[in-house]
């Protein structure tokens, strides 16, 4: 089977058109990316966005290790670590840790793998778009980056066992990679189901699920005493910033696909795409 590109209708979520840029940056930076059509083509604009926007965000990974400075001195949000810990351990009960624990496995690098690969394959296959594909490798490939880099450059130790539920983790905790990943895998699959609904209520509910999903996920690590507050914080924020870059960059391919196909002088830029 052979899979296509994004079809027209896929351009737009609702009445938005996802290659009309109205912010003078967004203009700035879809002028960049059409300039570059000439040397890269459209695909190449996607991983060089991708390839630059990671560079920033694994800076933001490394850059992180401040909120660790401010764990140690005991300032800021990273105040409310112990209370938060102290909070779930009062909340547990063999019920929700059960629950708490099933779900987390889900979040984890063969759970997540597993559950992305499916939905992703099933939703090429059904729409026979490579699409679901290359956005997800792509997201997964940074998040899963970012991720290490800031374990390795932190290095800060997890809450003590005691404190935990088992199975216990040995990897150092900052920042939260179960977070991260869920929040970047929830918010690709939104992202890729949005441009597909026609009804209001359904693109609000596939939001709503999708944050539920990655709130969940940061939650439970925290209540099972895998993580600290800040780890599950830092990897909300730096899964919203990759998720942001990877739909960016998406959103400049169509761009750039657009405009050559006006270029050529055809009617809307809708159809015949150049490969």
């Amino acid at each position: 089977m052979r899979l296509r590109d994004d079809l027209p209708q896929e351009e737009l979520i609702g009445g938005r058109d996802l290659t009309s840029w109205p912010s003078r940056l967004g203009s700035r930076m879809s002028a960049a990316a059409v300039a570059s059509t000439r040397l890269l083509g459209p695909r190449g604009v996607l991983a060089m966005t991708a390839l630059l926007g990671a560079v920033v965000a694994t800076g933001l990974t490394v850059a992180s290790a401040a909120i660790y400075d401010a764990v140690d001195e005991g300032e800021g949000v990273a105040g409310f670590d112990r209370p938060a810990l102290e909070t779930a351990i009062s909340l547990r009960t063999p019920f929700n840790t059960n629950v708490a624990t099933w779900f987390t496995q889900l979040g984890g690098p063969v759970g997540m793998t597993v559950l992305a690969t499916c939905v992703v394959v099933a939703l090429a296959i059904r729409w026979r778009s490579r699409t679901p594909l290359l956005l997800m490798v792509i997201g997964v490939a940074g998040s899963l980056a970012m991720t290490r880099a800031g374990k390795v450059v932190v290095g800060r130790a997890r809450p003590p066992r005691i404190d935990a539920v088992p199975p216990f983790e040995s990897s150092p905790s900052f920042p939260s990679g179960h977070t991260l990943n869920s929040t970047v895998i929830a918010g690709i699959l939104a992202y890729l189901v949005l441009r597909r609904l026609t009804s209001h209520r359904a693109r609000v509910a596939i939001v709503i699920l999708a944050i539920i999903w990655s709130l969940s996920m940061g939650v439970s690590r925290v209540f099972l005493g895998h993580h600290w507050l800040t780890d599950v914080m830092v990897g909300w924020t730096l899964g919203l910033a990759w998720l942001a870059v990877i739909i960016t960059a998406h959103r400049l391919f169509l761009t750039v696909r657009r405009r050559a196909a006006l270029a050529q002088g055809r009617p809307g830029g809708h159809t015949a795409y150049p490969r």
